[in-house]
């Protein structure tokens, strides 16, 4: 077995810069082949597509050595040798190949009197909040040692908890409310408009949050101001299956009866109603980049379904069970049944296949999975405390600190905070292709007229046909028949232009006679035409 990290001296080596490497990074950053310019006769393009090619080489190089310094960390994955299986190796025997500050970070807390218990960490993988069915909850820093913060108890259920826009403030749904902490545990505030809410999520770049209740309510509550977005009733009943689409931050609920909506706060309906599974939806996950979907359902089945959500059809499929879904940040796929957890990876052409298995103690059960930002981790909380193992390419070796810092000071944190409320997006950017936003939006066809509106229009328009004055001519051309067929004449013009589309209106066109392109002449008289020609 081996696993290639970022810590490996021959890893190091690689990054100083070697010819060969740098060569590599030219070649991956060019666009193809060079032009060949020596059979072309005319000067003046030969230098000018000479010059082009000369920008070509100097962007790729400037690309490859800005991805040497700004990229200094490579991910690794479990790389088997010869016959062996990445999904036989065990926690226990990935440990020892691994460094001393990487392996602390594989862990087992055993609190069997609160649980189950649910997890969730911040953005940028620092900090981790754990809440115990029974009502306990743990505030810990994750990158100092593990140092517990704060720790306290609501004596009363915790059905979930999410962190708003930064680790000094987090949403607990308990019994009857949800309710706002920050990270001393002083309660903030008490949301009781939300009710008994199952699930939350906080969308960050709207800082909205976002609950499901057990009546099948969704809930938006801007943070910022504490405004109530919006309030609907979804009319497919209780559901806890809830994850929002961090491409575009609309929500997707699985329902009972094997549906999926895609919710966003200025629509009363769903955007998409998807029939994914034929039994209750038991998870939910989206990609990164937001073109993937993972489902799960309990039906006979039993199968986890990879979507692609530009075309809204399945990749792939696969017999297994699934109590909880999660992607990490490089695409691994995460699904949690029972005592075990299984890991697929990407082989290419988003077909997954299993890459890592770890099963928790017999009688341990999962009730959520989710992986660490900026971690090759992936964080369990079951039914006896919560765990963590070592997933090695899970997370994105590199961060950028304007985005998300791990190390981040009190002040950067101040300042990102005031940037976050200055860059706040309003609920109307939210939408299945946020790519529409600023473009110009394309002028809608013309619709057809209503029947009722054609007669409108040909009653307005004999009428004021009737109204148009004959002018009197000469003796003998002006008699009163004459007069009548005149105005006959002008109402006739006037109807004209408006029956043939009252005719459509009512569904009976005019039948013409289809013409032959190559004779012109109709089509029972075709035959004719061919013998004349043979």
């Amino acid at each position: 077995m081996g696993i290639a990290t970022e810590g490996d001296p021959s890893e190091r080596e690689n990054r100083r810069g070697s010819p060969d490497e740098m060569e590599m990074k030219v070649a991956r950053f060019s666009r193809g082949k060079a032009a060949n310019l020596g059979d072309l006769r005319d000067k003046k393009l030969k230098g000018q597509l000479a010059g082009k090619e000369k920008l070509i080489g100097v962007s790729a190089k400037a690309a490859a050595q800005a991805e040497k310094w700004l990229l200094p960390s490579v991910g690794g994955y479990l790389e088997p040798e010869g016959l062996e299986k990445t999904y036989r190796f065990e926690q226990w025997s990935i440990l020892p190949k691994v460094d001393i500050w990487s392996s602390r970070k594989s862990f087992d807390m055993i609190l069997p009197v609160l649980g189950p218990y649910t997890l969730e960490y911040t953005p940028n993988g620092r900090y981790m909040i754990v809440g115990g069915r029974k009502g306990h909850i743990a505030f810990m820093d994750m990158l100092n040692n593990m140092e517990l913060i704060n720790e306290f108890e609501v004596k009363e259920t915790v059905r979930d908890v999410a962190f708003l826009q930064n680790e000094q403030l987090f949403a607990v749904a308990q019994k009857k409310y949800t309710y706002i902490y920050n990270r001393h545990g002083t309660e903030i505030h008490c949301l009781k408009e939300h009710g008994e809410s199952l699930k939350l999520q906080f969308l960050d770049k709207h800082l909205l949050l976002a609950s499901i209740n057990s009546f099948g309510q969704l809930h938006y509550q801007d943070m910022s101001t504490g405004e109530m977005v919006a309030n609907y009733s979804t009319g497919l009943g209780r559901t806890d299956v809830m994850r929002v689409n961090p491409y575009n931050a609309v929500i997707g609920l699985g329902h009972a009866r094997g549906k999926l909506t895609m919710w966003k706060p200025t629509s009363a309906k769903p955007l998409v109603t998807m029939l994914c599974h034929k039994g209750p939806l038991t998870a939910v996950a989206f990609d990164r980049g937001g073109h993937l979907m993972a489902t799960a359902g309990a039906d006979r089945n039993r199968k986890i379904k990879i979507w692609d959500l530009r075309k809204f059809e399945v990749v792939h499929s696969y017999t297994a069970r699934a109590q909880s879904l999660d992607f990490s940040q490089k695409g691994l796929l995460a699904s949690s049944n029972g005592s075990l957890v299984e890991i697929y990876r990407d082989c290419g052409g988003q077909d997954y296949k299993i890459y890592m298995k770890h099963r928790m103690i017999k009688g341990y059960q999962v009730g959520k999975v989710l992986f660490r930002p900026y971690e090759d981790i992936c964080g369990i909380g079951h039914s006896k405390g919560f765990s963590s193992i070592l997933i090695p390419g899970s997370g994105e070796p590199n961060f950028d600190t304007f985005v998300d810092n791990p190390m981040e000071t009190g002040k950067q944190r101040q300042e990102k905070e005031v940037q976050a409320l200055l860059d706040k997006l309003q609920p109307e950017t939210i939408m299945l292709d946020p790519n529409v936003i600023a473009t110009v939006k394309q002028l809608k066809k013309k619709k057809k007229k209503t029947k009722k509106e054609i007669e409108d229009e040909i009653e307005g328009a004999v009428e004021a046909a009737k109204n148009i004055r004959v002018k009197n001519k000469t003796k003998g051309r002006s008699k009163p028949s004459r007069r009548a067929k005149k105005e006959e004449e002008e109402v006739l013009r006037a109807k004209r232009p408006l029956l043939d589309q009252h005719k459509e209106a009512s569904g009976h066109p005019d039948k013409k006679q289809r013409i032959s392109d190559e004779t012109g002449l109709p089509k029972t008289l075709q035959r004719f035409a061919k013998n004349r020609q043979s």
